[in-house]
């Protein structure tokens, strides 16, 4: 859909993936979910920006009818009309129901996939910094 102005009432939502427009249309407002809790925009609120946590976003679009999008971990920025979020992962569909199940089972658990690889990691790190620490004090010792 080609971005132009936007009627009054309204905001431009796009989702953007690394490899794909997910949405580009109008809304009404929409509901996110960051950091520090769910909050709702309508066209008239202050531009901000926000880190979004996995979750669904919801958006009303022009005609007023419930959309529904599962998202991965991201960046939304609200300047003007113009609402832009910036996903690695997200899915468009409905029911709410199976959207809320996706994010559990797929983002969630890559969150938590992550974290035990970023431990095992420093883990890893932290001992062959030891190691490298021995082994100086034995040649210098």
């Amino acid at each position: 859909m080609a971005s132009g102005p936007m009627p009054d009432g309204h905001m431009r939502l796009q989702v953007l993936l690394p490899t794909e427009v997910l949405v580009d249309e109008p809304a009404r407002r929409i509901l996110a979910v960051a950091e520090d809790g769910a909050f709702c925009l309508l066209p008239r609120h202050i531009d901000f920006v926000t880190a979004l946590v996995p979750g669904v976003l919801l958006f009303h679009d022009a005609d007023d009818v419930e959309r529904c999008l599962a998202v991965d971990r991201g960046l939304l920025v609200k300047c003007g009309h113009r609402v832009r979020v910036s996903t690695p992962d997200g899915v468009r569909g409905e029911p709410l129901e199976s959207l809320q199940a996706l994010v559990e089972e797929r983002f969630l658990a890559l969150d938590d996939q992550a974290r035990r690889t970023r431990s095992t990691l420093a883990r890893l790190e932290a001992g062959t910094l030891k190691r490298f620490r021995q082994l100086q004090e034995r040649r210098h010792g």
